[in-house]
């Protein structure tokens, strides 16, 4: 049986606590591990809680500031790191074919994410019914970008807790943080139901849980936990080769065979009956495809996404309180490598990631 230890390590090896078991608490805790910190993971789930109910399309795609855009793609490209790296990481670099906006809008999109080095072609409409055979009604023309991929999100943090566990991290299931711990402005460690435990460094990757945490210590992180439901098929033939960026309907197709669809990048409302909202989604699904007999409704899941106020990351520490890390984001399964890297080399090292400049929690004081 696991105990919190009660005593600082040895600040060659510096004690850090992470808080938090799904993408992002598991990239940073890794990152840490493997640059020989002495890392505790305190978690209610190992794999988390928001990260198994996400979409799963890594992208620097959408409507980006031209500064997220470049995290973006460097957490892509860290992916890459990851896969070689970490046994039982293995994104698949599918491509997406994008038709989710209008005509001038895509125009738009395609212009300057081209100028800003995002690999995308134009493909026509016979070109994506050779590309994509069951799509229903092909558009007219969309956009094809190679380098974008899936990853079966609970399973790459898993890897990561496990192969962190196997660089010496302590992954402690079930324990619940109720505050953080602090003194003359220094935050020193957490209180949890099996009593206080200290650290050299906090790092709070909670997600939704994160405001009410870093509250237990007079710090305000502006966030709310937005629902978000994503429908999924039984397993079935494959159908979609690439992800399906299409108007009101994004899906893609896991390794299993099951299909995963939403109707939006940033989450479907599940309103007041989610099963009828799935069931809905489900049929417009199967509209959109083709040659679909076999295709059966598996389910829905519902994911609490913790979506900062203006819609970009927070992540560093908090003005005027020492030892206290956060990391919180919509987008984690994307960003998580890049998190994970930066986190670590900021708390190591005591460098300032330039990537990271725009998302420090002081934007909001």
């Amino acid at each position: 049986m696991l105990h919190p230890a009660k005593r600082r390590f040895d600040m060659a090896k510096p004690n850090i606590i992470v808080i938090g078991g799904g993408i992002i608490g598991a990239s940073i805790a890794w990152h840490l591990a493997k640059s020989g910190a002495q890392v505790r993971v305190y978690c209610a789930r190992p794999g988390g809680v928001a990260t198994p109910n996400s979409f799963a399309w890594i992208n620097a795609s959408w409507v980006n500031p031209e500064p997220y855009f470049h995290l973006r793609r460097h957490a892509m490209a860290g992916w890459r790191r990851l896969a070689e790296s970490v046994p039982g990481i293995a994104p698949r670099w599918s491509g997406s074919i994008c038709y989710d906006l209008p005509r001038d809008e895509l125009e738009n999109f395609a212009a300057e994410h081209s100028s800003w080095g995002y690999g995308m072609e134009r493909v026509s409409r016979a070109q994506i019914a050779a590309l994509e055979p069951h799509i229903a009604e092909p558009p007219e023309w969309a956009l094809k970008i190679d380098e974008e991929g899936m990853v079966e999100p609970d399973a790459a943090a898993l890897a990561l807790l496990a192969d962190a566990a196997r660089l010496g991290a302590t992954v402690l299931e079930g324990t619940e943080v109720r505050t953080l711990s602090a003194r003359s402005g220094r935050v020193t460690g957490i209180t949890t139901d099996a009593g206080a435990v200290e650290a050299d460094e906090v790092i709070v990757a909670a997600g939704g849980a994160t405001p009410e945490l870093a509250a237990s210590i007079g710090v305000s992180v502006p966030l709310t936990a937005s629902p978000g439901l994503l429908v999924d098929t039984k397993p079935a033939q494959p159908l979609i080769r690439h992800i399906i960026v299409a108007p009101g309907m994004e899906m893609r197709q896991a390794p299993d065979g099951h299909i995963v669809a939403s109707t939006s990048f940033n989450g479907t409302d599940p309103g007041e009956d989610p099963e009828a909202t799935a069931r809905a989604i489900y049929n417009d699904l199967v509209s959109r495809l083709s040659q679909t007999s076999g295709l059966e409704y598996g389910g829905y899941r519902i994911g609490f996404r913790p979506m900062p106020k203006d819609g970009f990351p927070i992540i560093g520490r908090a003005t005027g309180h020492t030892g206290l890390y956060l990391a919180v984001t919509h987008s984690g399964i994307t960003l998580a490598p890049a998190i994970g890297k930066f986190a670590a080399d900021e708390i190591l090292g005591g460098s300032s990631q330039r990537l990271l400049a725009p998302y420090r929690l002081s934007r909001f004081e």
